[in-house]
C-alpha cells in the first residue's frame, strides 16, 4: 500500500492528534441517547400508523387492520364476549402496532440526530469556482456539478468531493472522520481525493468536483443514517416474503376454524378469531425487522464506514475470504528497529552510542524507531541538535548520519557503508555476516553502522506485526473466514511475515492482475471475497470483490470501484465491517427463530381455551391451566405486545457474535432463542393470566 507523503508542519497544522470526538461526540451522544429520542419517537409511532407508511411492514399492517376490526367489533355487542374484554383486546392490539412503530422510530431517530449534525456544517457553504477565462467567482456549493474546478484556500471548507489537480495542503477531516490530526492531500498519486465539508489548514488546492449534489460522501452518509429512505436489503426482502407467507397460512388456518366449530355445533366469537390470528402470525420479528436493519446501518456509520448499499453489508456477514494488504493492515506502515548486533571487539555500549548518534538526525520513521529502541536499551546523554552536523540520506550514497566533535557516524545499506569504509563483503567479520544473512532470510532489512571509520555492527529493521492482529485472525478462522495476505514482497519475506501474523495464505509479489485473478478464482469456487485498497491499481480488484472497501484518502478510481468507503482510511476496519455484517444477519436470524418459537406456546394457551367446550378432547392440551378462555386470549395478546418492547434494546444493539464455528453458533442460537422462544411465552402468559385474574380484568 502506498505510504502517505511526509508533511512539513506549518503553524496551522499544529493540531493535537487526538480524536475530535472526545469533546464533539458528547453532544452527538446526548442527541442519540434514549432520553433525547423517546419523545419524538413516540410521536412518530403514531404518525407511522398511516397505512401508506405501514405498508413497508406487511405483518404490522395486518395487525393494524385487525386492531381496526376489533375496535369496530367492540361497538357490536356479543353475548359470548364481555365488552370489557373486547375493549382490552383492541387496546393491546393498538399497543402492538405502536410498540413496533416505536422501535423503528427510535432507530430512525438515532440516524436523524447524526444526520442533522452532519448537515449543520454544510449549510450556506460557498465555493470559489473557476470560470472559462480562468477567473474565479463565489457561488453556492449546492450549485456545483461534476467536472467543475474550484480553488480552496487555507481556513476554507472544501465544497464537495473531488480530486486535487494542483497544489499540496494539509486537510483537517474531523468533520467526517472525527480525527483532528491534519492529513496531506496533493495532486497525482494515491492521496489526491478530498471529501466535501473538510477544512484546509494550510496552503491552497485546486479541486475538480467529482460528485453532483446529493451524491457526495456526506450526502450518502446522511441518507444512510436517516434510515427512512433506506432501501431494503435482499435478505430483508426474502425475510419479508417468508413472513407474508406465514401470515397468509395462519390467516387460512383461522378462517377454517369457524366452519369446524359450526360443524360441531359451536360458535367462535369473531373477536377471539382476530386475536388468535395476531398471536399466531410472526408479529415479533415483523415489528422489529426494520429497526434491526436501520440499527445495523447506524453501527456501520459510527464505525465511520459508508456503504453504497445494504447488500454490501450483508455480503460482509457472509464472506469466506479476506484479502488484506500487508503494509498498514497486518504490519505497521514503516519498518522498525527490532535488534542491533555488535561487530567483534565492539562493546554493547559503544555500539548503542554510535548507532544512536548516527540516527539522531534521521527524521524517517525507521530512524526514529532506532532512536526509540536504543533509548530503552542503553540510556545516554544525548548531544543537542545544534552540536550535530546532519548528513541526510541520498539515493546516491544510501547513507545518513552526523558529524559530531570531529567524528563521523554513518549508517546505511550494507554494500554502501562497506564502500564508505573502503571495504567489500569479504571483509565482513563472519559473525556479523551470518547475522546479516539471517536478517535478510527472515524478511528483514539489515543496515550497517560505523563510527569514526570503525565498523560498529548491524541494525535489524523489520515489518512489525500489529499487536492483537494474530488473535483477530484466529477469531475469524473460528468463524470459518480465511485470511490472505497480499504483498509485493518476495515469497521468502512474505512467508516469514505471514507465519508471524498467523494468516492462512499469502499472495506474494502481488500485481493488480494477480489480485484480480485470485479473487475470481475464489469466487469461481463459490466463495464470497472481501478486500480493501486505496490506489488506482486496486480499482479492478475492488470492483470484482463482493465487498470492496476503499480508503477515503485514496484515489477517486478506488472510491468509485468499491461498494464501501472507510472515512478513517484504516485498512483493519475491514475486520470490523465483517463483524457488523455477521451481527446483522445473526440478529435477524435469532429474532426470527424466537418469534416463530413463540407460536407453540400460544397454541397451548388459546386453542384449548377456544375449543375445550366444543371438543372436550382438546382439554388434554390445556397444560397451562389458564383461568378462562377470555383470560387465555387476553394474556396471549398482552404478551405479544410486551415482548416487542422487551426485545427493542436487543434489536438496536444486535446479537453479539462470538468467535466460533457456524455449527456452534447455530446450536447456541437455537438453544438461546429457539428453546428460549418456547419457554418464555409459557412463563409470561401464565404470569399475565394470574395478574389479570388478580386484578379482576377478566
Amino acid at each position: 500500500m502506498n505510504m502517505q507523503a511526509p508533511v512539513t508542519k506549518s503553524p496551522d497544522s499544529k493540531i493535537p492528534a487526538s480524536k475530535a470526538t472526545n469533546h464533539d461526540a458528547q453532544p452527538v451522544a446526548a442527541k442519540t441517547g434514549l432520553a433525547a429520542l423517546w419523545r419524538p419517537a413516540l410521536v412518530q409511532a403514531f404518525v407511522k400508523l398511516d397505512p401508506r407508511q405501514l405498508h413497508r411492514a406487511p405483518v404490522m399492517l395486518v395487525v393494524e387492520l385487525t386492531a381496526v376490526l376489533t375496535t369496530v367489533l367492540c361497538l357490536i355487542p356479543d353475548p359470548a364476549v364481555p365488552t370489557s374484554v373486547a375493549v382490552q383486546i383492541a387496546i393491546w392490539l393498538w399497543f402492538t402496532v405502536l410498540f413496533a412503530n416505536f422501535a423503528e422510530a427510535l432507530a430512525e431517530g438515532r440516524g436523524k440526530a447524526r444526520a442533522d449534525s452532519l448537515k449543520a456544517g454544510s449549510e450556506g457553504l460557498k465555493a470559489r469556482i473557476q470560470g472559462a477565462n480562468g477567473s474565479y467567482e463565489m457561488v453556492n456549493a449546492a450549485t456545483l456539478r461534476k467536472g467543475d474546478v474550484v480553488r480552496v484556500e487555507a481556513g476554507e471548507l472544501i465544497p464537495g468531493d473531488g480530486e486535487v489537480i494542483e497544489g499540496i495542503a494539509a486537510v483537517n477531516e474531523a468533520a467526517i472522520t472525527g480525527e483532528s490530526a491534519p492529513v496531506i492531500r496533493e495532486s497525482g498519486g494515491d492521496r489526491s481525493a478530498v471529501t466535501g465539508n473538510t477544512r484546509l489548514v494550510s496552503d491552497w488546492l485546486l479541486v475538480r468536483i467529482s460528485a453532483n449534489p446529493g451524491e457526495s460522501t456526506l450526502d450518502r452518509m446522511i441518507a444512510l443514517v436517516e434510515g427512512a429512505k433506506r432501501q431494503k436489503t435482499p435478505n430483508e426482502v426474502a425475510l419479508d416474503i417468508l413472513l407474508i407467507g406465514l401470515t397468509l397460512i395462519f390467516l387460512l388456518v383461522v378462517v377454517t376454524l369457524q366452519p369446524f366449530a359450526h360443524f360441531a355445533g359451536g360458535n367462535l366469537p369473531l373477536v377471539f378469531l382476530v386475536a388468535l390470528l395476531v398471536t399466531l402470525i410472526p408479529t415479533t420479528i415483523g415489528g422489529l425487522l426494520s429497526a434491526i436493519g436501520i440499527a445495523g446501518m447506524d453501527r456501520l456509520v459510527r464505525l465511520n464506514v459508508i456503504a453504497k448499499s445494504g447488500r454490501a453489508v450483508e455480503a460482509a456477514g457472509d464472506v469466506h475470504v479476506l484479502l488484506l494488504d500487508k503494509t498498514g493492515t497486518i504490519t505497521f506502515g514503516n519498518r522498525r528497529c527490532a535488534a542491533v548486533y555488535a561487530a567483534p571487539g565492539v562493546t554493547p555500549k559503544e555500539l548503542s552510542e554510535g548507532t544512536l548518534l548516527a540516527s539522531l538526525a534521521d527524521d524517517t520513521a525507521e530512524g526514529k524507531s532506532i532512536v526509540e529502541y536504543l533509548r530503552g536499551q542503553h540510556p545516554m546523554t544525548e548531544p543537542a541538535p545544534s552540536q550535530l552536523t546532519a548528513v541526510p540520506f541520498t539515493a546516491e550514497t544510501r547513507l545518513s548520519g552526523v558529524d559530531f566533535e570531529g567524528r563521523v557516524y554513518r549508517k546505511g545499506a550494507v554494500d554502501s557503508l562497506l564502500k564508505f569504509l573502503g571495504r567489500d563483503r569479504s571483509d565482513l567479520p563472519p559473525v556479523l555476516a551470518r547475522e546479516i544473512d539471517k536478517i535478510a532470510k527472515t524478511g528483514g532489512t539489515p543496515l550497517l553502522v560505523c563510527g569514526d571509520g570503525k565498523l560498529l555492527g548491524a541494525i535489524h529493521l523489520k515489518d512489525v506485526v500489529k499487536p492483537g492482529i494474530r488473535e483477530r485472525f484466529e477469531e475469524l478462522r473460528k468463524l470459518g473466514i480465511r485470511t490472505v495476505m497480499v504483498t509485493g514482497d518476495n515469497p521468502l519475506t512474505a512467508a516469514a511475515i505471514a507465519a508471524e501474523a498467523g494468516v492462512d495464505d499469502v499472495l506474494a509479489e502481488a500485481t493488480p492482475e494477480k489480485k484480480l485473478e485470485r479473487i475470481r478464482q475464489e469466487q469461481n469456487d463459490g466463495r464470497l471475497v472481501a478486500m480493501c485498497g486505496d490506489g488506482a491499481n486496486d480499482a479492478p480488484a475492488l470492483a470484482q470483490a463482493d465487498v470492496g472497501m476503499a480508503m477515503n484518502d485514496g484515489t477517486q478510481a478506488a472510491r468509485e470501484a468499491a461498494n464501501m468507503v472507510d472515512l478513517d482510511s484504516d485498512p483493519t476496519k475491514l475486520l470490523d465491517v465483517v463483524q457488523i455484517g455477521k451481527e446483522l444477519l445473526v440478529t435477524r436470524g435469532a429474532l426470527t427463530t424466537f418469534s416463530i418459537a413463540n407460536d407453540v406456546a400460544k397454541y397451548f394457551a388459546i386453542l384449548p381455551a377456544l375449543f375445550a367446550a366444543i371438543y372436550p378432547q382438546l382439554g388434554v392440551l390445556n397444560i397451562m391451566h389458564l383461568a378462562s378462555p377470555q383470560s387465555a386470549i387476553l394474556s396471549a395478546i398482552v404478551f405479544n405486545a410486551l415482548i416487542i418492547v422487551v426485545l427493542i434494546p436487543l434489536a438496536l444493539r444486535g446479537v453479539r457474535v462470538q468467535a466460533a464455528s457456524a455449527a456452534h453458533l447455530l446450536r447456541r442460537n437455537l438453544l438461546v432463542y429457539g428453546l428460549g422462544g418456547l419457554v418464555v411465552p409459557f412463563v409470561g402468559i401464565k404470569v399475565i393470566d394470574l395478574l389479570l385474574t388478580a386484578l379482576h380484568l377478566v
